[in-house]
């Protein structure tokens, strides 16, 4: 099931509104979809992506083959919705964490323990997302472009929440803001390729700095 807010997931030729059909569907076909893309999860988890097969998801599901194609055109595509719908997990996981009453710094840092604590919940999906990506197939890599951008637009809205009451911080641009992703999500890969996929949250007091260092950089 992909939230209604997946809709704000720009992903070039991809129309991931053709995914939000939540409204057109029964609540028992939701739950349907819902089971498929939590059993492709627990598949991709056990045995990573390349080697899940759809008789694989649809064992997990306990739903039948006709079932999944009813939903999914192929494993790419309930990959996609898995992957579209833990990043706006994320996201709204982010956003919830921050009190905006408290001083920028630790705003800051709630972001980034809620960003890592995300990905260390699921450790092997994580896994996935991050290191087998390249074998989902074009759409999802197409989406991937749209989840960074989704991720920027989060971090800007937060930094701009945080100089309404503190003007004297720096501005985050587009650019700076995708730089600071970059190498958020950098430390989170070599962790990731290190073995330590558990321990992301290990990475908190570095990410934190890393954009309260820019946004200080850049004051006036």
């Amino acid at each position: 099931m992909v939230p209604k807010a997946m809709s704000k997931i720009g992903v070039g030729r991809v129309d991931v509104n053709t995914l939000n059909i939540n409204e057109l569907m029964t609540s028992s076909a939701v739950a349907v979809r819902s089971r498929l893309i939590d059993g492709l999860e627990r598949c991709v988890s056990s045995k990573g992506l390349a080697a899940t097969t759809i008789s694989d998801v649809v064992a997990a599901a306990q739903v039948s083959k006709r079932t999944f194609y009813e939903h999914f055109s192929d494993k790419d595509a309930c990959f996609l919705a898995s992957y579209l719908t833990c990043t706006e997990r994320v996201l709204t996981a982010i956003t919830e964490a921050v009190d905006t009453a408290a001083p920028w710094r630790q705003q800051v840092r709630s972001m980034m323990r809620a960003y890592l604590a995300q990905l260390q919940a699921k450790p092997a999906l994580t896994q996935t997302f991050f290191l087998e990506i390249q074998a989902a197939g074009p759409k999802t890599l197409q989406a991937r472009q749209g989840v960074y951008q989704r991720f920027n637009d989060v971090i800007r809205d937060q930094v701009r929440r945080m100089r309404k009451y503190n003007p004297h911080l720096g501005t985050l641009p587009p650019a700076m803001a995708t730089a600071v992703v970059g190498g958020i999500n950098a430390l989170v890969l070599l962790a990731v390729e290190s073995g330590r996929t558990d321990r992301l949250e290990s990475l908190e007091v570095t990410a934190t700095d890393l954009l309260c260092a820019v946004l200080e950089r850049r004051k006036g």
